[in-house]
């Protein structure tokens, strides 16, 4: 079973990697930069202050670090250090077949994708802070941008398809508990 999903993970990581462009490799390496994702994290910080008012803002920072943190910290000591799959970039058996952005690599483990788990942490957390209107809109755009940056890192040749989606779906289960916390500690105290 676990030979299956490994050779179906090369194979589709192939596919994705293998087709690749100067203005992809541009697009989706500069994705994966974060000075580009700080004005999106500005404009979700805003719309929770005009929901929520400053409190709310003051309040949520704590809960949303504490989140990242666990996400991201989570994502190496659970998964990266425990399972130490390689990245497609130090996997033997793809010698020669990865094409890396800007000769990038990264450390040598790469289940599951810190920047998966991250951003869809944010995505889970703050798509249902922010206003809903029109209804969908912001869900969609948090989890599209989310999906935007895990496909990046499959593209840019450092995490298997599987990576990223277990990342994803670890991501989405730490942003939805940590929206629990927000809902039922911070919340109520702020309609006092």
């Amino acid at each position: 079973m676990i030979d299956t999903l490994n050779t179906w993970d090369h194979a589709l990581f192939l596919a994705i990697n293998g087709h690749h462009a100067p203005w992809a490799d541009t697009l989706l390496g500069t994705v994966s930069i974060m000075a580009v994702w700080f004005p999106l994290y500005v404009v979700l910080l805003w719309m929770l202050y005009k929901r929520h008012g400053r409190n709310g803002l003051l309040c949520s920072l704590p809960v949303i670090a504490l989140m990242i943190y666990c996400s991201d910290t989570g994502s190496v000591l659970l998964f990266k250090n425990t399972v130490q799959r390689l990245r497609p970039c130090h996997e033997p058996g793809l010698e020669g077949m990865v094409h890396l952005i800007n000769a990038y690599c990264g450390g040598s483990y790469g289940f599951v994708s810190s920047h998966a788990s991250n951003h869809f942490a944010i995505a889970a957390f703050m798509m249902r802070i922010v206003p809903q209107r029109p209804k969908g809109l912001w869900p969609m755009v948090l989890l599209g941008w989310a999906t935007l940056i895990a496909y990046s890192r499959v593209y840019a040749g450092v995490h298997f398809p599987g990576d990223v989606l277990v990342g994803a779906l670890y991501g989405f289960t730490i942003g939805s508990i940590f929206f629990a916390i927000f809902q039922r500690v911070v919340l109520p105290r702020l309609v006092r």
